[in-house]
């Protein structure tokens, strides 16, 4: 919906989105009209709630959004567009609540004597810079008013875990192995999503911590409480020869690790993927005496990837992987929100 009013959308995460208008072609006035009939619309078309901040910089108009949906004065959007407001805006603005500022940033800042955005926006560039680095200097930039930061240029995620309990326990390598391809597969084509790579691989599966039925032998014995935990589970960290994003060459390197540690018979009922030790894909280290064609994997992949967002998720998959149909009956869902909008049996019925 947010698509239909500009060409230069960018989608932050979930649930946040910046656009990009050109302020020539509107009046202030005619910006927050817009931004309120985009707050209706999706109102009515959606049903959920949203708030809007306008300003020239992406972390005022966090700002500002946030005022907003605090206030219902705003009808859901709120404007910075003059330093008048700018000022007003920060000074009651906690500096823990701007984007960008860490928790031991805001430690630093308050021994500095920063409490808000005013505070800090206030001192010089130098402060910001030698406190926290070019990141500090940038959210100090924001506050006054520049846009210098660009959301494809934020941190990366450090780590990717898809991880599930199962509704019943998994006690055949079979099933396991579809799991954890499943698991492994989503993990990769998120890290594929922010064009990273990971070095290390930690997959784990865990009995119930209620289970009491397997040898002692195969459990994890833990000093510190003097009793025996994990029962049998697996967790092993993989570390690659070569950093990596794509799904094959990751699930050859999970599933032989799953294979060498699963015991057959056992009650998993917790299993998962963690990608850690991620780094930038243009800053790649080669290895001399690396055998993969990994040009050929890239594009392979690219064209999966291509094919997949165009015909829906897992349409091509590896075959190791559970069908969509299976997933639903595998995985505990019996906290699963109802899709009222989507299906047929989950409409609300009211009764008189």
């Amino acid at each position: 919906m947010l698509s239909r009013y500009t060409d230069q959308l960018e989608q932050y995460s979930i649930d946040e989105a910046f656009l990009h208008f050109d302020d020539s072609m509107l009046t202030a006035e005619q910006q927050v009209k817009q931004a309120r009939q985009i707050v209706r619309e999706i109102r009515q078309g959606i049903g959920i709630p949203v708030s809007i901040g306008i300003a020239p910089s992406r972390t005022l108009a966090k700002i500002a959004s946030k005022y907003a949906k605090q206030y219902a004065g705003y009808r859901g959007a709120c404007m910075i567009d003059t330093t008048e407001k700018r000022l007003k805006a920060l000074s009651t603005f906690p500096i823990e609540d701007v984007w960008g500022i860490g928790r031991r940033s805001v430690k630093k800042l308050h021994t500095a004597g920063i409490n808000t955005a005013l505070d800090f926006a206030t001192r010089q560039s130098e402060f910001a810079l030698n406190l926290m680095h070019k990141p500090g200097l940038d959210t100090w930039q924001e506050l006054n008013g520049q846009d210098v930061i660009r959301t494809d240029e934020l941190a990366q995620h450090l780590s990717i875990t898809r991880s599930r309990t199962f509704a019943a326990p998994v006690t055949d390598i079979k099933t396991m192995e579809s799991f954890i391809a499943d698991f492994c597969a989503t993990c990769a084509r998120k890290l594929r999503s922010q064009n990273s790579l990971c070095s290390d691989v930690i997959i784990f599966a865990l009995p119930s911590r209620f289970s009491y039925s397997l040898p002692k032998e195969n459990s994890i014995f833990m000093p510190d409480s003097g009793v025996y935990d994990n029962f049998g589970g697996i967790y092993q960290n993989i570390h690659l020869p070569v950093p990596t994003n794509t799904t094959s060459e990751l699930l050859e390197y999970v599933l032989r690790t799953l294979r060498k540690n699963f015991i057959e018979g056992y009650s998993y009922k917790r299993a998962g993927v963690v990608l850690h030790n991620i780094s930038d894909a243009t800053a790649m280290q080669q290895q001399l005496f690396d055998t993969r064609d990994r040009q050929r994997d890239s594009q392979l992949q690219q064209t999966i990837d291509r094919l997949n967002r165009q015909m829906g998720r897992n349409t091509i998959r590896v075959a190791t992987q559970l069908k969509t149909e299976q997933q639903a009956d595998k995985l505990r869902s019996e906290h699963l929100s109802p899709c009222y909008s989507t299906r047929l049996s989950d409409i609300i019925t009211v009764k008189c």
